[in-house]
């Protein structure tokens, strides 16, 4: 255990260095014009706290970040328009909804591509392409779609833009595992006279399992990415991104990051469940961890 920390928390220890040397750097500008203003001067040894306590730093130190985080998090009651666990699970919901979504599309469009090979001539090719279009450009065109189709709700337009980008990871990680087994198990199938649905069933989807899995802990980053951006266009005012855009804004720079690292702790619980369900899965299908 020591040895795999030591790293982790070597890198975390120069990026909080390097963070707190750019804060300083940063935030010494205000500290500057202010003293100019005055008429006065300032040491270094002076200008450094100055900018680790400043209202609206350029860029809010790691201590500031963490107060903050907090506040929103603990400091609040989790009903409250302030809280960051309330925002944290409108979130949430939007994710878990894009996420099923893209998980039954892109299993979806995998098994019809390695069925038919129509399917891979034309669908493939354009499932590609789909993930060259930038998803800020998309989010609005999606929300319009969705108002002129006389959808009100704004958790449906949220849904799409996760699902859009949490699918492509799964398709392609399933196409992969659908066809991981190789000849000689495909003809030994064949010898016991199996149909296709039995090679399916028995054979080509356990083989796809870790492809599955390993492509779910990137889908699932993925639709909380697609949920925040889509919070962004749709005018939200609860979510993580609403908090971000309204930090932004009003310039908040502190509510801002605070949401930035809340929306980074969501992502990694949702990796670590998936994690959890993967082991589960493995242990249900006599699979050594």
């Amino acid at each position: 255990m020591r040895e795999k920390a030591l790293p982790v928390l070597a890198v975390l220890g120069i990026i909080v260095v390097i963070w707190y040397a750019a804060a300083v750097w940063m935030n010494s500008t205000w500290v500057y014009d202010q003293a100019e203003r005055a008429g006065t001067t300032v040491s270094f040894a002076e200008m450094v706290p100055q900018t680790m306590a400043q209202d609206r730093p350029l860029l809010p130190p790691p201590h500031q970040v963490a107060a903050e985080l907090w506040k929103g998090i603990a400091g609040q009651a989790v009903t409250s328009k302030r809280s960051l666990v309330y925002h944290g699970f409108v979130t949430f919901r939007g994710t878990m909804m894009g996420f099923a979504l893209g998980i039954v599309f892109g299993v979806a469009m995998a098994v019809s591509i390695v069925r038919f090979r129509v399917m891979e001539m034309s669908v493939m090719p354009w499932a590609i392409i789909s993930q060259t279009i930038p998803i800020v450009a998309l989010a609005p065109m999606i929300l319009t779609v969705a108002n002129q189709m006389g959808i009100d709700s704004r958790e449906v337009p949220k849904a799409i833009i996760s699902a859009y980008l949490s699918f492509f990871p799964v398709l392609v990680s399933m196409v992969k595992g659908l066809r991981s087994p190789d000849a000689m198990q495909l003809d030994l199938l064949k010898t016991y006279n199996a149909s296709e649905s039995e090679t399916f069933w028995k054979l080509r989807l356990p083989a796809s399992m870790p492809y599955f899995f390993a492509s779910l802990k990137v889908a699932v980053a993925a639709a909380l990415i697609g949920t925040i951006v889509g919070e962004l266009p749709t005018g939200a005012i609860e979510g993580l991104g609403a908090r971000m855009l309204i930090g932004s804004q009003f310039g908040e720079p502190l509510i801002m990051w605070a949401a930035l690292f809340a929306a980074a702790i969501l992502a990694g619980m949702l990796i670590l469940v998936v994690g959890v369900v993967e082991q589960m899965a493995r242990r249900r299908m006599g699979v050594p961890a």
